[in-house]
């Protein structure tokens, strides 16, 4: 028996050496892994017809708030902190244009629903990606003109505040 199981065995070392081979480049298996970043163009610097900064600290002043903190233009607005009428600290942004002040974690007065039909009413389509955040809506959209745009929406009345190309 052993005389049978020995070539056996001897035959099959053999086929396992050569099926431990390298396959050809052509023959071997890929896979590639594609990630997509999406980068936004909010520009650095206010728009056009925008208020100074010093408009800006007398909004936020107007607004009740004192010692305004690290006031910059971020993503559109003017971003801060202040200490409010409770003195306790609180993130703002500000619209560059209006002046109106937004306060981070206040409730909307509006609804996603609500500001989809407003930005539709407003000429945008393919309006998605509807979020509150930091006492703006902020959502994508198209224009009539197939730009890609991100936009933050007033959460009072459904008004564009600032608008930046994807």
């Amino acid at each position: 028996m052993i005389k049978r199981v020995l070539p056996l065995l001897l035959g099959l070392s053999l086929c396992s050496v050569a099926f431990a081979q390298d396959l050809p480049a052509a023959a071997q298996s890929t896979t590639t892994t594609t990630q997509t970043t999406t980068i936004s163009t909010w520009t650095s610097q206010p728009p056009t017809g925008a208020l100074s900064e010093e408009a800006i600290k007398a909004a936020i002043a107007n607004a009740g708030y004192k010692e305004v903190k690290g006031l910059k233009f971020k993503d559109g607005v003017w971003r801060s902190k202040a200490r409010g009428g409770n003195k306790q600290w609180a993130e703002l942004a500000v619209g560059p244009v209006s002046g109106k002040v937004y306060v981070s974690g206040a409730p909307s007065k509006l609804n996603e629903d609500e500001v989809k039909a407003k930005l539709a009413a407003a000429g945008y389509e393919n309006v998605h990606d509807v979020e509150y955040e930091h006492g703006l809506w902020s959502a994508e959209a198209r224009t009539r003109g197939s730009a890609d745009v991100e936009l933050l929406v007033d959460p009072d009345d459904g008004s564009v505040v600032a608008k930046s190309h994807d």
